[in-house]
Parts: C-alpha cells; sequence; structure tokens
C-alpha cells in the first residue's frame, strides 16, 4: 500500500508538465509501443523440492509511451510490465519507468520512476546496485525493477560527466513461490526479509557516478549509500537463518579499454557493512571478428574471470569462477544474434552453461531462446545447490504493435 500512494504521488507530479502541450508555440510528439509475449519455461529433471512443477506458460504485456515538447528537451516517458504465470509469485506487475526529464546542453534532471544501468561485465554486474533485481523474471539478474528517484545528470567537456541519485523508497526482492523452481529449499516470502534501518523501506539512500575517458580508456567511479539491494543471510550453528537488508556502502570501479578488436574490461566493488565487508571484482576480455563471411557476421569471443571473497555466502554463486562464451551477431534484416557460455568454478566441479538466441520475424515479431544447464554443482554450494536439478529452456514469442 505504501508504494502504491508513492507511485500515486509521482504520477500526479508527472502530470503537471503536460499542460505544455496547451502553449501553441511548442510541438509535442507521442509514440507508444505494445509487447504482446507469450512464454513457455520447461525444467529438463525431476523437481528438488516438494511441491515444484516443471512445466510453466506464461504471458507478458509490456506497453511503453513517451510524450515530449520544448524541441525533444521535455518528455516524459513510461514503460510498464505485466507477467502471469503459473508460479503465482512470477505473476506480477511493475511501472518499470514512470518519470519527467528536462535536459539542458550542460545538464540532465530526471524524476520518477526509472532505469539505470552501470557495469561493463557481461557475466556479472557486480557495480549496478541503483535498481532492484527482478528475481523472478531472469536468472542472470538483466531484468530490473523501476527506482522511485530524482538523478541530476552534470556533463561536462574536462572533468567528465557527474550523476547524483536521490533514491526516497527501497523496493524489495521477490523470490519464487512454492510451485516455482530456481527457488530455495525453504520459500522465502518478501515480506519475512526485515530491514536493519529502522526507517525500513523509507530510509533515503543516496549514490553518485563520475565517468569520463582518457583517449582508448572509458572509466567510472561511484558510491553507494542506503539499503542495499542483496538481503544479508546469516546462519547460526542451528542452522536458523536470519536475513534482513542491510544498510551499506558501496564504492564501485569500471574500466573499459578499446583497442582495435579488443575490449579489455574491469569491474571492482568494495561492499562494507555492520555485519559484512567484502570485496569483488570482475575483469575480461572481448575480441570481435568482424565481417567473417562478407555479409556482416561477426564473431565476438569473451573470457571473464569473476571473484568474490564472501566465498559460499556470495548470493550470485560466483566466487572464483571463469565465463568462456561467444557473441555472434548476422547483422542481418532479421537483426538474429546468439550468445553462448559457461561459467566453470576454478575451486569445485560446478559449471553453468547458457545459451541466449533471439531474431525477428517479418516486421512485427521476435522469437527468443533461452538455456540454461547446472552440471555436477557441488553439494557445498550455498547458493547453486538449491538450482542443481533447475536446468530449463524457454522459449518465447513476442508480438509488437
Amino acid at each position: 500500500m505504501k508504494y502504491n500512494n508513492l507511485i500515486f504521488v509521482v504520477i500526479t507530479f508527472l502530470s503537471i508538465p503536460i499542460n505544455a502541450q496547451n502553449d501553441d508555440h511548442r510541438k509535442v510528439n507521442h509514440d507508444f509501443e505494445l509487447e504482446l509475449q507469450a512464454e513457455y519455461r520447461y525444467f529438463f529433471n525431476e523437481a528438488q523440492f516438494s511441491g515444484q512443477e516443471s512445466h510453466f506458460p506464461a504471458l507478458a504485456i509490456k506497453p511503453e509511451y513517451s510524450v515530449d515538447w520544448n524541441k525533444g528537451r521535455e518528455q516524459i516517458n513510461f514503460s510498464g510490465f505485466f507477467r502471469l504465470d503459473k508460479d503465482e509469485e512470477r505473476t506480477h506487475w511493475d511501472i518499470r519507468e514512470l518519470y519527467y526529464q528536462k535536459a539542458k546542453s550542460s545538464w540532465e534532471l530526471n524524476v520518477g520512476l526509472k532505469k539505470v544501468y552501470w557495469g561493463v561485465i557481461e557475466s556479472n554486474h557486480l557495480v549496478d546496485i541503483i535498481n532492484q533485481t527482478d528475481v523472478v523474471e531472469t536468472f542472470d539478474g538483466e531484468e530490473k525493477l523501476g527506482q522511485p528517484m530524482v538523478q541530476f545528470n552534470w556533463i561536462t567537456n574536462k572533468l567528465g560527466t557527474f550523476d547524483f541519485f536521490y533514491l526516497p523508497y527501497h523496493r524489495k526482492r521477490t523470490f519464487s513461490g512454492i510451485d516455482g523452481r530456481l527457488r530455495f529449499g525453504t520459500v522465502i516470502e518478501k515480506n519475512d526479509i526485515n530491514y536493519e534501518s529502522g526507517a525500513e523501506e523509507w530510509r533515503q539512500d543516496f549514490a553518485v557516478r563520475w565517468k569520463h575517458y582518457f583517449g582508448i580508456f572509458d572509466v567510472a567511479l561511484s558510491h553507494f549509500y542506503g539499503n542495499g539491494r542483496e538481503p544479508l543471510f546469516l546462519f547460526d550453528n542451528q542452522g536458523n537463518t536470519n536475513a534482513f537488508y542491510p544498510i551499506i556502502n558501496q564504492t564501485g570501479l569500471e574500466v573499459q579499454v578499446t583497442h582495435d578488436a579488443f575490449l579489455w574490461k574491469l569491474e571492482s566493488i568494495y561492499r562494507d557493512a555492520k555485519t559484512q565487508h567484502f570485496l569483488a571484482l570482475a575483469a575480461g576480455v572481448e575480441y570481435t571478428f568482424g565481417n567473417i563471411d562478407g555479409n556482416g557476421l561477426d564473431i565476438g569471443i569473451l573470457g571473464e574471470y569473476l571473484y568474490d571473497d564472501r566465498d559460499a555466502l556470495a548470493l550470485s554463486g560466483l566466487q572464483n569462477d571463469v565465463f568462456l562464451g561467444s557473441r555472434i551477431a548476422f547483422n542481418d534484416t532479421q537483426d538474429t544474434s546468439i550468445l553462448i557460455g559457461g561459467i566453470i568454478d576454478l575451486d569445485k566441479s560446478s559449471k553453468i552453461f547458457s545459451l541466449e538466441a533471439s531474431r525477428r520475424i517479418g516486421n512485427s515479431c521476435k522469437v527468443e531462446v533461452e538455456a540454461r544447464i547446472f552440471n555436477s554443482i557441488d553439494k557445498e554450494e550455498l547458493i547453486l545447490s538449491n538450482f542443481k536439478e533447475d536446468s530449463f529452456f524457454r522459449l518465447s514469442l513476442s508480438k509488437f504493435f
């Protein structure tokens, strides 16, 4: 209910600038798009935990709307999401984005619910902290929930770009229900996870990020202070679990070096909280063989190293691992692309193989295929051992209007 009230305040605030449409001297542009998606997920193996299903048909609706005026310097953007799924916890809706934007030559202001992405690494998004991850939507953490914010960007030629964030509300992570896969042995209800802060979800969070380029180097530094986006799980000697969202300070570094067909990448964070302090990093290289067949075929080879000194407590399960993969872009009229790879644990036998592919059909449809294979997951893997029987195949077909 509190979050619904916040949405009402944001919508009321954002409706004010629309009065600019009454000004005959300002041209107003509207754009509306709608995606309807049918999805089917199939889990190959017999369920590890009682109550879990294997077949998951689903439907999704994704509307997008934008309006701009004042020669494009002011606009309102909206992106919604609704999914209906067999897993009741995966049946959910969200306002991904609903924000007002005003831009000048040297600054930009955004107010409302928005998605912000930080990072350069393919396999693990360490520095990406602004938005809460939509865990029930995707396994790889790519999907995010809309985050209420005030964002101010200051753009300079010599000093780089400075981004300042005021984040007045924290959104909890949702986990799969009793019917769902990719869940823990004990079903986690998001409302059972508390906060370290007495202000709970209304604690006022802040973040700042600086980014600049120096020749072939792109560099970014960031700092976040507030409610962590990941819940912290503490275990006692009797096996009891205490889960809460800690107050954290997180400092992040991003570096990308572009040299000929090479991309050298680095992400690193240091997170500090009362009950947990850790360092994590991901470093890698990507080399692209361009226009191999003379018709635009590009093949990229990726290699990344992943480290997290939380060891088994890392929610990603990536504490000392290597990712090897290939990105294939056909650059055809159907926009066909494939990403295939695998994560190999250097300490244990655990391996995760993945495939993601997409292709347009005609002018208004798109088909996507995804597969995740969990192989030889070590029983000592605190997180991944819960998913060892959850290898799956996903097929989706989208229609765009």
